[in-house]
């Protein structure tokens, strides 16, 4: 097998000859990427199912059609996104073409997470293809038979002098980041987020990071209880609470509390039964390790469990668990929780939740439950996050007409739709002159003179438009 150097120096050498800057090729490649994920479908399924006890159902929603979908929009959109931007121009630059030209970085890295291991590595692929990079990708090990699928497929449907797959735990994948690259995208913790953006300050690689948070749910206001209480169950309890857009925790008053408690567990009944262990709709930790920390959590936990709390160790199975009686310094509340473990936390008033909020880490998302605009409207103007939805959770993220990123903590830089092709792309800055109008370029040469300054500035001011002409 070709060493990480070696790779890295076939891909520079394809990139240098020019063969991805088409939109014949880039379009190619993405329509092969989408035949890739159609023609494995079933494949993919099994994969997803054995790393994660993943449903069809979800891994459809959240794996297979999410991708389908950001590739068509990519495709259909792909012409207009390589076009040129042409910029407003003073007077002094008339008769130039001033544009802004969108160019592909080089190479870059995209590094996978294990939660949702094909859609949070294929999106930004989609993206760096789109802008016209090459592309190592880096799965995850933890979801080690999609891991295994993604390597297989990949050289068999896309160019391999341009896209490549490394495979290998943390090892492998410091020993991969010692190289330079033009561009590192990284999805995971900020743990390990903090080890690449010192990996990739040695070579001054710019990074786009989407990490987490504990992402919060306020409900506040008059709103409809079992409606919330079942979109609220749906967003925390997809695939398993191992979403880094799920929400973390909820903000509510007492009175709030004690409505929704019933109607959680009237909801979690309808989707998993009585014993959601049974369930086939009820996904698994991906891994002992990670169960052991989740299971630790909740003993630590001074808070009081009043749904779920069951487990399983081998079958590495939580139950989907939701607790009272939460405080702001319970271990629960220290970091993000990335489980089926929903907290609730009682607070006395709106304002005292959204101080809540703003004393913590900007989230990666933030939802808002109420029937009431103005309660919408508070939290959003009052708060930050990533990104934001009312009424609901995670489903913002699925629409590719949105940004998808965090701020601060929670991540740098965001991707999906345009924004991915922006996110691989450098926005070159261009001014096409010719020779006239030297007379007026005159004004700027030496001997310097108070009237050429006034001149000149008057040419160049922003309020002088070019319709003088």
């Amino acid at each position: 097998m070709d060493s990480k150097s070696d790779i890295l120096d076939k891909l520079r050498r394809s990139f240098r000859s020019g063969v991805t800057t088409s939109e014949q090729f880039r379009g190619a490649q993405l329509s092969q990427l989408m035949s890739m994920i159609k023609d494995n479908e079933e494949e993919i399924l099994q994969a997803l199912h054995k790393d994660l006890g993943k449903p069809k159902f979800e891994a459809i929603l959240a794996e297979i059609d999410i991708v389908i979908n950001e590739l068509h929009y990519a495709i259909d959109n792909l012409h207009n996104w390589m076009q040129p931007e042409y910029v407003t121009k003073s007077l002094a630059t008339k008769f130039d073409d001033c544009f802004v030209r969108r160019e592909p970085l080089g190479v870059v890295l995209i590094i996978g997470p294990w939660n949702y291991p094909l859609q949070l590595l294929i999106l930004p692929m989609v993206g760096a293809i789109a802008a016209g990079n090459c592309v190592i990708i880096k799965p995850s090990e933890v979801s080690a038979a999609t891991d295994e699928l993604i390597a297989d497929l990949i050289p068999k449907y896309l160019s391999q002098d341009c896209y490549a797959v490394v495979r290998g735990g943390p090892e492998e994948t410091k020993a991969l980041l010692q190289n330079r690259f033009d561009h590192i995208f990284y999805t995971g913790s900020q743990a390990v987020a903090r080890s690449i953006l010192q990996q990739a300050s040695v070579h001054l690689t710019p990074v786009t990071l989407e990490l987490g948070g504990k992402c919060p749910c306020l409900i506040f206001g008059q709103v409809g209880i079992a409606a919330a209480a079942r979109r609220l169950a749906w967003a925390k309890f997809f695939n398993a609470g191992q979403s880094c857009v799920a929400p973390d925790y909820v903000l509510c008053s007492q009175a709030t509390c004690d409505a929704l408690l019933p109607a959680l567990r009237e909801a979690l009944k309808d989707f998993y039964g009585n014993t959601p262990q049974t369930s086939p709709d009820f996904s698994r930790i991906v891994s002992q390790r990670h169960w052991t920390r989740l299971t630790e959590l909740l003993k630590k936990s001074s808070a009081k469990v009043v749904v779920g709390g069951e487990s399983d160790q081998e079958d590495k199975y939580i139950a989907p668990t939701v607790l009272v009686d939460v405080a702001a310094d319970d271990v629960l509340m220290e970091e993000e929780i990335f489980g089926p473990i929903l907290p609730i936390v009682t607070v006395e008033s709106l304002k005292k939740a959204i101080d809540f909020v703003n004393g913590m880490e900007k989230p990666l998302a933030l939802y808002v439950f109420s029937d009431e605009n103005s309660v919408a409207t508070t939290v959003l103007e009052k708060t930050s996050s990533g990104g934001f939805c009312s009424n609901d959770g995670i489903i913002h993220m699925t629409l590719p007409g949105l940004p998808f990123g965090g701020v601060g903590a929670s991540g740098w830089g965001s991707y999906h739709g345009r924004w991915g092709f922006e996110a691989f792309s450098h926005r070159r800055a261009c001014m096409m002159r010719g020779w006239a109008m030297e007379r007026l370029n005159g004004l700027r040469y030496p001997p310097y003179r108070d009237d050429k300054l006034s001149w000149l500035r008057w040419t160049a001011s922003p309020k002088k438009s070019c319709s003088l002409m």
